[in-house]
């Protein structure tokens, strides 16, 4: 058996080798060139291997970048020649030791998906190296049911969703490769990552290992099983929330399916989130929910936000769990009746019965044939079974009230389909400065807001609209570049406010003043724009010239 000492020092000599191997985003794209790279986000793998046999031409060498995307990212076997040339220092017995490849003769075959994977978030840019189990590409037939996930959709979603702030302890609640705690690490001194698979914990860590992140802890067990009685300052998850019907012969993903029935599974976690929060700590996770019978689903997102008194959400009772951190843990006091969360949710899409099924029986790799059929057709008897007419799929953002606070101030459901704005480095920041914004208007007076100076954002276009020939607009709007890229209709007093509003004049006195150019009574001007105020406060087209 390998040891953990031995273990170090072959990781250590992977990484040394992958950094001279120039195995980087940019490096590949470099060496197979734009057309494909996009190839390969569609799952084709042609162009790639193409251009990477073109290129061994035109040199007449072999890249040991081009052999490492080959093997880890191409699922093409290798000469051993090549990967003991590529990895110099780890060699191919080094790799097969590593779990990397299979058993070293002339041709060496994958047992991993290793990849290299860059990002920019609040903190700047950043790379890594993330080994997953090999997927469709390279298996060449549907993913098995413990597939260990890689950098997806959904995990570039979430982690651009999450907020920088910093913390001291952060959970992130279904692992998989690990690298949601590798992103929360860059802002919680302690991270705790769980997973009810021990194949994905195996493989997150030797992730944060390979990348030097040493403050992640790694705990097996289902949902909050692993930090029962604990609390954090901020708690991520991509739960699997794809709702799957539980009838035989219908795989079920460790990485997508939770095991229960419908959207039980993101409720768990939603119920589950304030008897570990600290009081304050935020929660993000991503979300599928059902609309069933005439009910909106909204009405059943809110009935989760406010768990029954003693109410656990610890997950499957016979999944196992870890003892307690070593680290300083914060504890839960005992069980009550939990405080309802502030909660700021976003739908991006919703789906019919058939769309949903299509998109996650695709998402196993079964193609179109007697297979595909016989799924489709579980689908479709389970939703139709349980009333269920469409699916959502969003974000979720809660929060424990504060210390003192009894109630939540926030409770913000809303439908966004449409484009987002710019946002390179993600939304988190933004999320975070919104939700600054809202505390300091809602502890704020109207009287205190009247004294305040205010800035419109920098990002914030403002558009007017004339009939030919007439000197006044028809139609007048705010647009957001950046965040979620909103749009706010005018009139002529909140036109007026926004655009005097540089940092120079308290919002009381721009209302005087506007008051007097267009003849309208102050005081009933002032009670119509103020709450259009905090409006754009809170949406970030208006910030407050003083530190919130």
């Amino acid at each position: 058996m390998t040891s953990a000492i031995t273990t170090t020092n072959l990781i250590a000599r992977l990484r040394t080798d992958l950094a001279a191997a120039h195995f980087s985003v940019s490096g590949l794209t470099g060496l197979w060139g734009i057309e494909a790279d996009a190839a390969l986000y569609r799952n084709q793998r042609v162009p790639a291997q193409r251009a990477l046999a073109a290129l061994a031409t035109r040199l007449g060498r072999i890249e040991p970048a081009a052999t490492l995307a080959r093997l880890f990212l191409l699922g093409d076997s290798v000469p051993r020649a090549d990967l003991d040339a590529a990895l110099s220092s780890l060699g191919a017995a080094g790799a097969e030791e590593l779990g990397l490849v299979g058993p070293v003769e002339t041709l060496v075959r994958p047992l991993v998906d290793l990849r290299p994977y860059s990002f920019i978030d609040a903190h700047g840019a950043g790379s890594w190296w993330i080994v997953s189990d090999l997927g469709e590409l390279a298996l060449g037939h549907p993913l098995g049911e413990s597939h260990v996930l890689g950098i997806g959709g959904a995990s570039r979603t979430l982690s651009g969703l999450m907020m920088p702030t910093p913390v001291a302890r952060a959970l992130d609640i279904g692992t998989g490769c690990g690298i949601q705690a590798m992103h929360a690490s860059r802002h919680a001194e302690h991270v705790v990552a769980t997973d009810i698979s021990t194949r994905a914990l195996e493989l997150a860590a030797m992730n944060a290992e390979l990348n030097e992140i040493d403050n992640i802890e790694f705990r097996f067990g289902s949902l909050f099983e692993p930090v029962a009685g604990e609390r954090f300052d901020h708690i991520i998850s991509n739960p699997p929330f794809v709702i799957t019907p539980r009838t035989e012969g219908v795989p079920s993903y460790e990485y997508r399916d939770g095991g229960m029935v419908g959207d039980a599974l993101v409720e768990a976690v939603v119920r589950g989130a304030a008897e570990h929060l600290t009081p304050g700590g935020i929660a993000q996770l991503l979300g599928n929910w059902e609309y069933r019978g005439d009910t909106d689903a909204f009405k059943r997102l809110e009935h989760w936000l406010t768990p029954k008194a003693g109410e656990s959400a610890r997950g499957n009772p016979t999944a196992g769990s870890t003892a307690a951190s070593a680290s300083a843990a914060v504890t839960a006091p005992a069980a009550a009746a939990s405080p309802a969360l502030d909660a700021w949710i976003i739908e991006r899409e919703v789906q019919s019965p058939g769309e949903y099924a299509e998109t996650w029986i695709r998402d196993g790799g079964t193609r179109p044939g007697p297979d595909f059929d016989r799924l489709y057709n579980a689908w479709l008897n389970d939703f139709e079974a349980r009333g269920v007419r469409q699916v959502g799929f969003g974000y979720l953002l809660l929060r424990l009230p504060g210390a003192g606070a009894h109630e939540p101030t926030l409770r913000r459901l809303e439908r966004m389909p449409d484009a987002l704005g710019h946002n390179p480095a993600g939304l988190g920041a933004h999320l975070a400065e919104c939700l600054a914004a809202h505390d300091w208007q809602a502890r704020t007076d109207d009287a205190r807001l009247l004294r305040t100076n205010l800035t419109m954002a920098s990002d914030v276009t403002e558009e007017r609209h004339y009939w030919p020939g007439q000197q006044d607009p028809t139609v007048m709007s705010l647009h957001q570049g950046s965040g979620f890229g909103r749009s706010v209709a005018l009139d002529t007093a909140l036109a007026g406010l926004v655009g005097a509003s540089d940092g120079d004049l308290a919002v009381g006195a721009i209302i005087g003043a506007l008051a007097q150019l267009l003849g309208a009574d102050e005081a009933a001007l002032t009670a119509e724009l103020l709450p259009r105020v905090r409006e754009l406060l809170v949406d970030g087209f208006l910030t407050v010239s003083e530190t919130l």
